[in-house]
């Protein structure tokens, strides 16, 4: 038996889109009227690298707070970023739907961070994650700077024929 909720991400055609990249996968309202938004926020091109656990799982400790820091100001809070099963990037959640340049220049702003972040890695701590040993602080540098070399696009999501 199949599911029969449909999965946005399940109809983007990987193949055609273009890494690194932010893009607007989702949005929602509320029944209190606020707008919820869902942005892929993409490292690596699809089907042909992905980051390995231990980055990825920097990455995404530092994301945590950078990507706050950037959004701050903005007409829209942090939900939630959490990393993709596929390891080639991350799905951001906000209340609110900012412009997706504004999108791209916070993901390119808390990325510049985590490339120069050098010092303990929030919450690593046995009481704080659940896998506080799989971190690399050092290759989550590696690629932030790498996405930041090849530089972050605004990517219009590109469906299955």
């Amino acid at each position: 038996m199949q599911p029969k909720t449909h999965v946005e991400s399940f109809d983007l055609d990987h193949t055609k889109v273009r890494a690194p990249y932010v893009r607007l996968a989702g949005r929602k309202t509320t029944a209190h009227g606020d707008a919820i938004s869902k942005w892929d926020l993409r490292l690596v091109q699809p089907n042909r690298q992905e980051i390995a656990p231990a980055p990825l799982h920097t990455i995404e400790h530092l994301l945590a707070g950078y990507l706050r820091d950037a959004l701050a100001g903005t007409d829209a809070d942090v939900i939630d970023c959490s990393p993709m099963g596929c390891r080639t990037g991350f799905y951001l959640t906000l209340v609110g739907e900012p412009d997706p340049d504004a999108v791209r220049a916070a993901f390119t702003q808390a990325l510049a961070h985590v490339a120069a972040h050098d010092g303990p890695i929030p919450g690593c701590a046995p009481e704080r994650c659940g896998n506080w040993r799989d971190h690399s602080l050092h290759g989550a540098n590696a690629w932030a700077q790498e996405v930041l070399d090849a530089g972050v696009i605004v990517q219009e999501t590109v469906p299955l024929p």
